[in-house]
């Protein structure tokens, strides 16, 4: 069986760890660099950062804070935010990463995929998306960029599918309905886009209980899940989550 993964997420802004609620109202809370390192102690299997406003500020990404993070961790860390030309990638993997996160850029030039692929293999070109439920959309959700500012034309599973084709080797979905309300993953969503593809998904938004990390690996088909505000807040340690999800039958790395 193959391990499920659990994946911490910091969204940066100004160069400091943030969280808000279906992307509103962020509250300050720490060091991406210490944060970062601390839950690489606690035995997180991997870290995700987002620059969470390089995309809307049309800018890079904080490149300094990336290479501080890498320089203290040592399990795979996936970049995302403003990365919108193959330099761009480039940059962010020469600065630590072993992944590149393409959201908003993606949309804006799917091409952009591609280049990442040849460039430096599929395993490093994660697709980031984020979904909003809409019963106008052939699968039910639409894909929305600029850090879920902006709604877009695409149906969530076309994308999926036409971002597989381009060279993406993993998927992190993001439920703009759950995003931060720690109610639970949007499950539908996850395992639509789990069963119809053949790469990697990452369950993302409204984790709040090891409970709903449970259901999304399980039920969701979710090959990872990612958590936020229930480490972040100190509600839950990794330990105390990969317990719960050890002792119902998921298999998971301890």
């Amino acid at each position: 069986m193959l391990q499920k993964r659990v994946i911490v997420c910091l969204d940066v802004k100004e160069g400091r760890t943030t969280k808000g609620v279906k992307f509103q109202n962020n509250i300050d809370l720490g060091d991406p660099v210490e944060m970062a390192e601390a839950y690489y102690h606690q035995g997180v299997d991997e870290l995700v950062f987002y620059d969470i406003t390089a995309s809307a500020e049309k800018r890079g990404i904080m490149i300094d804070v990336v290479r501080r993070v890498a320089q203290r961790i040592f399990i795979p860390f996936c970049v995302g935010g403003g990365l919108a030309t193959a330099e761009d990638i480039k940059a962010v993997i020469l600065a630590g990463a072993e992944k590149v996160s393409l959201n908003s850029q993606a949309v804006k030039n799917p091409d952009l995929i591609r280049q990442g692929a040849k460039m430096y293999g599929s395993q490093s070109i994660v697709l980031g998306m984020d979904a909003l439920a809409d019963p106008t959309m052939p699968s039910g959700y639409r894909v929305v960029i600029n850090g879920g500012r902006t709604p877009t034309e695409l149906d969530a599973l076309a994308w999926a599918r036409q971002a597989h084709k381009l060279g993406a080797g993993e998927i992190v979905l993001n439920s703009i309905d759950a995003d931060g309300t720690k109610a639970g993953y949007e499950l539908p969503l996850t395992k639509l886009i789990s069963e119809a593809l053949p790469i990697p998904v990452v369950a993302s938004g409204g984790a709040g209980t090891p409970e709903h990390l449970r259901a999304v690996l399980q039920e969701g088909s979710a090959d990872a899940a990612l958590v936020a505000s229930m480490v972040h807040y100190g509600t839950y340690t990794l330990k105390q989550i990969k317990d719960y999800l050890a002792g119902r039958g998921v298999s998971v790395r301890r």
